[in-house]
Parts: structure tokens; C-alpha cells; sequence
């Protein structure tokens, strides 16, 4: 059921205006990873290679001073990136585990029992949708129907409504719920329901089906129709962390088994329709994270080591090409989003970091942005300042960390630079400061 009311619960709201600009970093996309040098945050087999003077001057390498970068005048007719936290907000929820886009409107999930809606470009929140279950480890929005996966293994749909003002339904939970006698006779509990929690969700809008991905080792198929499950893939060998489907109804799955696996959907096999195309490997590193760009030509696949994986699509249906790894993290990549050009990972460092894809394959990180005290679980990211804003210079990013903040943060690439704007200022020792 939905409310709109206000919600008791004490929190914190603050904002934060301070601008850093950076020069560009070199790229960090190889074939294969250069070996590492000392860093200072980094576990004892991972650190980050030679760092430029503005990452040296960045709040992730020295997390309590305030530091000014040197422009050369050479580069002062480089385009330059500026960033800054536009919004962060606490609530007594737990740690922010899901986040999802949608019209204007940010969906958040957490250990607790409420999704929190927050209306862009205010980040004001302006909905909440609640159940008794807790835990929303996976939110998908489409075509004004909330898709909401639980720990209790179950998906709360909400049909979303504009009359007069913003409303949330809940009109459907899957898998139907069924008397114990009954589901204990047709076995439903074992066929329909996860074995373990569910950890990923993706809908296909073309065939109008569902997938969940789950520890249990398999993806689940459901049907909107009559939300039935009409399908049960034994996809991996370890627990599954991501699932993700394009647009031509290619199905990734990626697992802790180091591998990514590419499914097609095969209409004429009643037994099993979705086969196995390919299988993808990700150098011995468990895949916690999946994002493919918006025409579906590369796929991204974050690790465990802080490594993320390209591969390029070929020419043929489900041929996929090693593309090479881009380096940066110092800890696992636990969720990744893809704008126009941008690539946007999340990691366990605390740390978000804006890649820019460049048309000759290779990566550039624009900007490392600071500021969260836990490991980031979920992004999403949007091209503009205002959603639906068309400026490829700029994106709009929002992370939710395990330490229960959620943020918004603004990139932009300037022509220009400004003396004004020279200075790094460490947001990490204003968070939390009221």
C-alpha cells in the first residue's frame, strides 16, 4: 500500500555545494592489467598504479586535508570535469541496498520495510511504498508498474498513478500466494519460490517476463500476464550476483564462479527455452556486477579484485569480444550503471568513480567522487542536470552505501577553465557535519 504522509522517523538532510575540478586522468583500459604499485588504501595484492597529481590531491588519498591542483598553462584549454555532492540524505532505514530511475523519480530500497520515492531535481521525497516484508535487495519501474524484489524471495508489483497527485498501488505479489495444502500437492514451493534470498532482477520489455537471479545458482523466468513461473535456468555452479537482459532479449547472468553467461531465449524448445549461447570469463575473479551500454554493443562486468571487464559485441548474435579491464578500484565493484558515454561503478573502497568511454575503446576516469563512509551497493545515473535534460557533458549520479546515506552527485565537463574552480576541497570531512 502506498502513503504519502510524512514519515515520522527522525533524519538528516544536508547538502553539499562545494565544487572540485580535475584534469582528465589517463586512461585505464588494457588489454591486459599493468601490475600494481603502493597505495594507500589498497589490500595487500591490490593498489592503484602511478597517480596523476589530481588524484594525489584527491580526498581518497589524503581523506582530512584540503588540497589545491596546479593547472599548467598547457592544459588549461583541456576540458576540464567539475563534481560536487548536490544532495545527501540519512534516513534511519539501515543500509540502502536498491535504486532505480524513473520519470523523475528515484526509488530506494533498504533493510527496512519502506521504498522511499524522491522527486528530481529537489531531491525531496514525495512517496513511500510499505509492506511488512524488509529488506528490498532489487527495485525495477516500467511502463508505471513498481517492481519490488524482498528477502522473503517474493516481488511486490505497484501500479504507479498521476491522477491529481503521485500514487502507489499494490496490486500483485509473486509467486501467488497459495493455501499450504495445495502448494504442498502441486509442489509449488519447491518449483516456483527461490531456495535462497533473490539478488538480482531484470525485466525484459519485449517479451514482457521477468528474471530474478538468486544464491540459490538459478534464474527464474516469470510471466507479467499471469505472473506464473514459466521457467526455472540452472544457470551457474555459485550463487548468481547480477542478471541483465538487452533490448533484443539477450540474457546475461553473472556469478561467483568468475564467469559471465550470455542466454538466448529459443522459442521452438518448450523444455528449455533459454539456452546457453557463450560462456564469458572474467580472469578468476567473482562477478558481482552487470551493465551493458544503451545500444547494447558492450558489456561491463565488475569484479571482486576492482577490476571491470568490457567485452565488445560482434557481428554476429551473442559473439562477444574480449575488449580488455579497466582498472581504478581498490575493492570489489559491487554495482555498475552505463549513460551515453559514461560509465559509472560503485565499489566496496566507498568510492564512486565516472569512466568516460572514448571512440577508441579506451576509458578515462573523469572523476572519483568521495564521500561515503561504507561500501557503495547501489547507482543509477542519468545524462543532465534534470532528468530527461539531453547534455551528454554532464550526468547527474545517485549512490546508496551500506552506511544508509543516499547521495546525489553532478559531473560536468567544462571547455574552459576556471581559476575559481582550482581548488580540491575534501568532502569527506564535512560528511555527517549538521
Amino acid at each position: 500500500m502506498d502513503s504519502t504522509d510524512d514519515d515520522p522517523t527522525p533524519s538528516f538532510s544536508f547538502r553539499c555545494t562545494t565544487q572540485t575540478a580535475t584534469t582528465l586522468l589517463r586512461s585505464r583500459s588494457t588489454k591486459e592489467p599493468p601490475p600494481f604499485s603502493d597505495f594507500l588504501h589498497s589490500p595487500p595484492r591490490l593498489s592503484c598504479p602511478t597517480l596523476s597529481p589530481s588524484l594525489r590531491a584527491s580526498p581518497l588519498h589524503h581523506p582530512h586535508t584540503t588540497n589545491t591542483t596546479k593547472v599548467s598553462s598547457d592544459s588549461r584549454d583541456e576540458p576540464q570535469t567539475t563534481y560536487h555532492c548536490a544532495s545527501s540524505v540519512l534516513r534511519k532505514d539501515g543500509q540502502i541496498l536498491s535504486v532505480s530511475l524513473s520519470n523523475g523519480l528515484v526509488y530506494t530500497g533498504s533493510d527496512s520495510n519502506v521504498i522511499r520515492v524522491w522527486k528530481l531535481p529537489e531531491f525531496t521525497e514525495c512517496g513511500q511504498l510499505r509492506t511488512k516484508a524488509c529488506r528490498v535487495v532489487a527495485i525495477q519501474v516500467f511502463n508505471d508498474t513498481v517492481y519490488a524484489a524482498y528477502g522473503d524471495g517474493k516481488i511486490r508489483l505497484w501500479r504507479r498513478t498521476w491522477d491529481r497527485a503521485l500514487k502507489h498501488v499494490r496490486f500483485a505479489t509473486i509467486p501467488k500466494k497459495v493455501g499450504s495444502v495445495r502448494s504442498y500437492i502441486l509442489g509449488r514451493d519447491k518449483t516456483m519460490k527461490h531456495q535462497g534470498q533473490i539478488t538480482s532482477m531484470a525485466i525484459n520489455t519485449v517479451e514482457d517476463i521477468i528474471y530474478t537471479a538468486s544464491i540459490d545458482k538459478t534464474v527464474k523466468v516469470w510471466r507479467i500476464s499471469d505472473l506464473k513461473c514459466i521457467e526455472t535456468i540452472k544457470a551457474h555452479h555459485e550463487p548468481i550476483n547480477a542478471v541483465i537482459v538487452s533490448d533484443d532479449s539477450v540474457l546475461y547472468t553473472a556469478s561467483d564462479d568468475a564467469t559471465v553467461r550470455v542466454w538466448r531465449r529459443n522459442f521452438c524448445s518448450h523444455d528449455m527455452p533459454h539456452s546457453l549461447t557463450v560462456t564469458l570469463h572474467a580472469k578468476s575473479s567473482p562477478v558481482k556486477a552487470l551493465t551493458l551500454t544503451s545500444d547494447g554493443s558492450v558489456l561491463y562486468g565488475g569484479c571482486s579484485d576492482g577490476y571491470i571487464h568490457f567485452w565488445l559485441k560482434g557481428w554476429f548474435a551473442g559473439q562477444l569480444q574480449y575488449g580488455g579491464s579497466i582498472q581504478g578500484h581498490t575493492h570489489a565493484v559491487l554495482c555498475l550503471a552505463s549513460v551515453a558515454n559514461y560509465v559509472v561503478s560503485g565499489s566496496a573502497d566507498s568510492a564512486s568513480r565516472i569512466w568516460e568511454r572514448e571512440q577508441d575503446g579506451q576509458h578515462t576516469c573523469l572523476a572519483v567522487l568521495v564521500g561515503h563512509r561504507g561500501p557503495i551497493r547501489c547507482i543509477a545515473a542519468f545524462v543532465g542536470g534534470r532528468f530527461g535534460e539531453d547534455n551528454e557533458d554532464s550526468c547527474s549520479v545517485c549512490t546508496g552505501s551500506l552506511d544508509g546515506v543516499l547521495k546525489q552527485w553532478r559531473v560536468a565537463k567544462t571547455r574552459k577553465w576556471d581559476s575559481n574552480q582550482c581548488s580540491v576541497q575534501d568532502e569527506g570531512g564535512k560528511y555527517f557535519a549538521l
